[in-house]
């Protein structure tokens, strides 16, 4: 489980939309044991495999140690509350940089687990948003799109700014 390099904001790859994951073996496995190790020294409590340049619909979350892993291959967000909730997000490609993101509070999704099961599920509050939040980032929206122009433009340059 080595932990991988992380791309940083702005690397044009977090703008990539990623393939679809079609054969379920044991890199793919080896694969999601990578982001897992790479996503805890970040810190954080989710990753995909954009993130580490790997442009492939993969994603791992663990919202804290006694939730446990979750690893989504091939997420599908299929409904969308319309109740929404407000909470701080950030992400592994632009540490120390967060804000306020606005999103429903419930959803309904469909993924693969790592042997090419379906499965289908409902999220609510932290993980909705964090599910959401990771499917944006598969489909090439890096969480700053989800701001206002005026508080980006002051995101970036605050984060800019900051010591590396």
């Amino acid at each position: 489980m080595p932990i991988r390099p992380i791309l940083r904001y702005p690397h044009p790859g977090l703008k990539t939309v990623c393939a679809p994951v079609t054969v379920f073996d044991s890199s793919l496995a080896a694969l999601a044991d990578d982001l897992l190790a790479t996503m805890r020294a970040a810190p954080g409590v989710g990753i995909t495999a954009a993130h580490i340049g790997v442009f492939t619909r993969l994603t791992v979350l663990e919202l804290d140690k006694t939730d446990g892993v979750r690893l989504y291959v091939n997420p599908e967000i299929t409904w969308f509350s319309k109740e929404t909730m407000s909470h701080a997000e950030g992400s592994v490609s632009m540490p120390g940089a967060t804000d306020e993101v606005t999103r429903p509070r419930s959803i309904r999704f469909r993924y693969q687990d790592a042997e090419g099961g379906m499965h289908e599920d409902v999220a609510d509050d932290f993980l909705a948003i964090c599910i959401q939040h990771e499917v944006d980032q598969l489909n090439g929206i890096f969480w700053l799109q989800r701001l206002s122009r005026l508080k980006r433009d002051r995101l970036v340059k605050k984060w800019e700014k900051a010591p590396s």
